[in-house]
């Protein structure tokens, strides 16, 4: 299994917190990363997008439902958002888009070229297990709790 190198990451820090700022007016604070096995809980809602070309791999965007819905009420411009229903997924799916569309412009502008799939959404307790590259999970936290992580298992191409 590989490391990740630290220019890798910064990329999708920034986009992160710039769209959940401009998208959301949600002001993120990037709190430690640490190596994660990738398990969630029964709560969770996950965005999973696949990376291809000079960097490969898979990164998760994951929330508890109510934090996804929180975050979906404010992207739909304050709509009461009580449960994910298609609209309020379709939100939460265009976030991850948003937030992985600003990281490949940024890791070009780097002269690293990636293109990305479309999100999937997947609900509930979920394990995954990877012998590709290791998980770093980088917890977000807005208001002093966390409310969003950022789990990215992707290698440069050699």
């Amino acid at each position: 299994m590989t490391d990740i190198n630290v220019e890798f990451i910064n990329p999708f820090l920034i986009a992160t917190v710039g769209i959940l700022k401009d998208m959301c007016q949600i002001a993120l604070k990037v709190e430690k990363p640490y190596i994660k096995n990738t398990e969630f809980a029964d709560d969770s809602i996950l965005i999973m997008i696949g990376v291809t070309g000079e960097m490969r791999g898979q990164i998760i965007i994951a929330l508890t439902i109510s934090n996804a819905c929180d975050v979906a009420s404010k992207m739909m411009m304050g709509m009461p958002v009580t449960e994910l229903n298609d609209l309020s997924i379709s939100a939460i799916s265009e976030l991850g888009n948003m937030i992985m569309g600003n990281t490949a412009t940024i890791l070009s502008t780097k002269g690293i070229g990636i293109d990305i799939t479309p999100p999937t959404i997947c609900r509930g307790n979920l394990s995954f297990t990877t012998s590709y590259a290791k998980n770093i999970c980088i917890p977000f936290s807005y208001e002093n709790k966390v409310i969003m992580e950022l789990d990215i298992a992707v290698k440069g191409e050699s």
